[in-house]
């Protein structure tokens, strides 16, 4: 098939992360420039389409001078809400509106489509893209990591590094002032980041959700430590951890979104009861989804770009591109939405956590 000239649609979409930029950036310079296509960049993810006028510019690769490779977020914007097929309308009304983004795709002449996002992103543009047989390519964007099929995600590397900066910065206080620090991070359903950043920040109790504790395994370890000779401890918590009932620990937005959060200081408050010890806790919540992108977040980023867009001249579609053994490779795309990537009890970084006589409450 000739390429030249073909329209290649590109948006983010979810909750946004470092290193989509680079995704963006990779796209346009492997279409334009290896193939003689042209690229539109779709304006916050579906709610670009949903838009009249649709929301979308042609993106050329003199607009990535050197500084947008080096940005947080996402140049073309992005939307965690509104999904197409149970849209709430503003007076509350739930229409279906997929049929609107089918239509902006073919008004605005797409050969196909690329598209950044995490699971549930995924799982609503492949709906559409079978409902409107159009030609869909996934790029996996999450900082949790969770992605089923691929060992790395965009957004993830920096999401650790931010977390274990926030350990490093807390220990010296932390000893200054005899304390137990908790850090709760994010982490919706896997406990990757607090598991990563804790083994690296050097934190002494890690709790994540794949593993359930107890306050009594807790208060021996800070005992033992205390015993030790040491008068401090870092403590580190993923968002979607329980509390010892088993219950969810959430917030309630000024939307009436649910989210979670509280974790912490639930933890901390306990711990205090607990042992006595004096706590403080720190909430990371979205500083991990911002900042200059890590070195291995625009690498992977720019691999995955150029590896989408490749699919897209190759004629291959309904793909997510993927990350394993240090190659970039595709899986079909419903296979990866239907795997799901939780910390597994015998992975080589857990091992190496209980190696190192880190505690997860479990003992």
């Amino acid at each position: 098939m000739e390429l030249a000239g073909k329209r290649i649609g590109v948006l983010t979409s979810g909750g946004d992360c470092a290193g989509l930029n680079a995704v963006v950036r990779a796209v346009v310079h492997r279409a334009v420039q290896g193939y003689g296509m042209k690229v539109i960049g779709i304006e916050q993810g579906t709610a670009g389409l949903l838009a009249r006028p649709v929301m979308a510019r042609e993106l050329d690769p003199s607009i990535f001078t050197g500084d947008i490779l080096r940005r947080g977020g996402t140049i073309l914007g992005t939307t965690n809400k509104g999904n197409p097929f149970s849209y709430e309308m503003p007076d509350g009304q739930i229409l279906d509106r997929s049929e609107e983004i089918i239509e902006a795709y073919r008004e605005l002449e797409l050969h196909a489509l690329i598209g950044i996002g995490g699971d549930g992103s995924m799982a609503i543009l492949r709906r559409l893209a079978e409902q409107g047989g159009l030609n869909f390519i996934g790029v996996p964007k999450t900082i949790d990591n969770d992605l089923g099929h691929t060992e790395v995600s965009v957004g993830y590397a920096t999401a650790v590094d931010i977390a274990t900066q926030a350990l490093d910065q807390l220990q010296p206080t932390a000893a200054s002032h005899s304390r137990v620090m908790v850090l709760e991070v994010m982490g919706r359903d896997a406990g990757h980041i607090a598991l990563n950043a804790g083994v690296a920040g050097g934190a002494d109790i890690i709790l994540i959700p794949e593993v359930k504790y107890s306050l009594a395994s807790i208060k021996r370890k800070i005992e033992r430590t205390y015993a030790e000779g040491r008068n401090f401890l870092l403590v580190i918590v993923a968002e979607a951890v329980r509390d010892e009932e088993g219950q969810k620990v959430t917030e309630t937005q000024a939307s009436g979104a649910v989210t979670y959060g509280g974790i912490g200081e639930y933890i901390g408050h306990r711990i205090a009861e607990e042992t006595g010890a004096e706590t403080r806790v720190t909430v990371l919540g979205h500083l991990q989804r911002g900042g200059v992108p890590s070195a291995r977040d625009r690498i992977m980023g720019s691999t995955f770009g150029v590896h989408a867009v490749d699919l897209v001249a190759a004629g291959k579609f309904d793909r997510l591109v993927a990350w394993s053994g240090r190659h970039c490779f595709d899986v079909p795309l419903q296979e990866a939405i239907a795997g799901y990537r939780a910390v597994q009890p015998d992975s080589s970084v857990m091992l190496t956590a209980r190696g190192l006589g880190i505690c997860f409450g479990d003992d």
